[in-house]
C-alpha cells in the first residue's frame, strides 16, 4: 500500500510516522526545500510543543474554531499522549509558569531531530521541493501531479497547513471539498497615531482588552510596541475575534482595563486611600497599582494632571479622568501585524466534511486531512501544535486500520 503525505510539517510528520507499518510505503511530499519550518521557529526557536495537561473539556476552550470537533479527536490522542510520545523517545519536556511546554533543551532542534529520526526508523521517504499541483481521483487510487512527475497513491493525507489566500487550496479543486475563506488569526493590533506607541517596551502582567461594540474580550499580559499593542491578551483576542476583525477591515476600538481584576470603584477607593495616607506626594511621581512608571505618567498626562499636582488637593474631575484611563483606556485599531513568523490561519476544509473519529473525508474514502489545512485554530500556548499532533496521529493510525 502506498501512502502519500502532502506536507512536511508537524501534522504531516506525525501522520507519516503513525501510518508506517509492514507492507506500507509512506512518502512525504514537501513543496519547500525545508522540513518542519514552523517547528523550527516556534516559541522563539524553543518549540512550544503543547500546553500543561488539562481535561479535554477545558482544552477545547482554547480553540476559537474547532471546539466540538477536537473534543472527539482528543479522545484518541491528547496532551498526556504528547508528553508520553516525546519523553519516551528521549525528549524531556518542561512546563513553564504560564502553562506552555518546551523541551528541556530549550531548542526546537530536539523536536525536529526526534521526528526525523522516527521517520527514518519507519522508512518514511521524504521528497522536498516537490509541490503537489493537483490531486485526481482514479479508479481505486489517487494521482498526485507535480511539475515533473505523476505519483500514484492508495491513500492520501493532506497536511499542508493553512494558506493566506484561497488560491493556495487550488490543488484540491477536483476533490470538490468546500473551502472556508482563509483569514489571519493570532496577530497584534496596529494603532498608528496613538501616543501610547511612545511607551514601546512597557508591559503589564494582567490587563483586560475588549473590542468595543462586541462581547469579545481577553485577560492576560499586554505589551506596548512601536506599532501598537501585543502580548498574549491581544493575540488571544485576535484569534477569537478573527472573523469580526476581518469583516471590519481590522478597524475598531480597543478598550483596556490595565488591571484586569479591578473595577472602576476599586480604582477610586485605592486612590482615595493613598491620598489620605500620603497627601503631600505628587500624583505623577508615585505610580499606584504596581503599574510601570512610564505608563502611569502617560495615564496622568492623558487625564490632564500637572507635574506639581499633589494627592491632597486632587480635583474630582481630574481624578475621574485618571480612573477612566485606568479602567477604560480607548485605543483606535487600524491594521494588524503578524506575530513574529508564527502565521496562523482560520479557514480551509470545513470540519463538517471530515470524520473526527478518523480524519477521513466524508466524500472520498482513503483521503484524510490533518493540521491547519482544516478550519480549526488555537490560541497561543502550544494549542496549535497539539491539534497538529492529535489530528496527524489519528489520520496516520486510521488509514492503516
Amino acid at each position: 500500500m502506498k501512502v502519500a503525505i502532502i506536507g512536511g510539517g508537524a501534522a504531516g510528520f506525525f501522520a507519516a510516522i503513525h501510518a508506517s507499518g509492514p507492507g506500507v510505503e509512506v512518502v512525504i511530499f514537501e513543496k519547500s526545500p525545508k522540513l518542519l519550518s514552523k517547528v523550527k521557529i516556534s516559541g522563539g526557536g524553543r518549540c512550544n510543543v503543547t500546553h500543561r495537561p488539562m481535561e479535554i473539556s477545558k482544552l477545547v476552550k482554547n480553540y476559537p474554531r474547532g471546539e466540538k470537533f477536537l473534543k472527539r479527536v482528543f479522545r484518541h490522542f491528547s496532551i498526556p499522549d504528547t508528553f508520553q510520545w516525546f519523553e519516551s523517545r528521549g525528549v524531556k519536556l518542561k512546563v513553564e509558569e504560564d502553562g506552555r511546554v518546551f523541551p528541556v533543551t530549550n531548542s526546537s532542534q530536539s523536536i525536529i531531530d526526534t521526528l526525523l529520526r522516527e521517520a527514518q526508523k519507519n522508512k518514511v521517504q521524504i521528497l522536498t521541493s516537490t509541490g503537489i499541483k493537483e490531486i485526481n481521483l482514479a479508479k481505486g487510487y489517487f494521482e498526485l501531479i507535480t511539475e515533473k512527475k505523476v505519483f500514484r497513491a492508495d491513500r492520501v493525507v493532506v497536511a499542508t497547513g493553512g494558506f493566506p489566500k484561497r488560491e493556495g487550496y487550488a490543488f484540491l479543486k477536483s476533490l470538490n471539498h468546500t473551502i472556508v475563506n482563509p483569514i489571519p488569526s493570532l496577530f497584534t493590533f496596529n494603532t498608528p497615531g496613538e501616543p501610547i506607541r511612545d511607551l514601546m517596551g512597557v508591559s503589564v502582567g494582567d490587563a483586560e482588552v475588549k473590542i468595543e461594540g462586541t462581547k469579545l474580550n481577553y485577560r492576560g499580559p499586554v505589551l506596548i510596541t512601536h506599532w501598537g499593542i501585543s502580548g498574549p491578551a491581544v493575540l488571544k483576542l485576535s484569534a477569537f475575534g478573527a472573523e469580526w476583525l476581518h469583516e471590519h477591515h481590522y478597524r475598531g476600538r480597543a478598550i483596556i482595563n490595565w488591571l484586569g481584576e479591578m473595577r472602576e470603584q476599586n480604582y477610586q477607593q485605592q486612590i482615595h486611600s493613598y491620598a489620605l495616607a500620603h497627601p503631600k506626594r505628587k500624583v505623577i511621581s508615585n505610580p499606584l497599582f504596581g503599574l510601570p512608571s512610564r505608563l502611569w505618567e502617560h495615564l496622568c498626562f492623558q487625564a490632564g494632571i500637572s507635574e506639581d499636582q499633589l494627592f491632597e488637593n486632587f480635583p474630582k474631575k481630574i481624578n475621574n479622568k485618571l480612573v477612566q484611563s485606568l479602567f477604560c483606556y480607548l485605543l483606535d485599531i487600524n491594521g494588524k501585524t503578524t506575530f513574529k513568523e508564527e502565521f496562523v490561519t482560520a479557514g480551509g476544509i470545513p470540519l463538517k466534511e471530515v470524520n473526527p473519529e478518523s480524519m477521513e473525508s466524508i466524500y472520498h474514502p482513503n483521503l484524510y486531512f490533518a493540521g491547519e489545512i482544516l478550519n480549526l485554530d488555537g490560541i497561543t500556548g502550544g494549542f496549535n501544535f497539539q491539534a497538529a499532533w492529535s489530528t496527524g496521529f489519528l489520520a496516520g493510525k486510521s488509514l492503516i486500520t
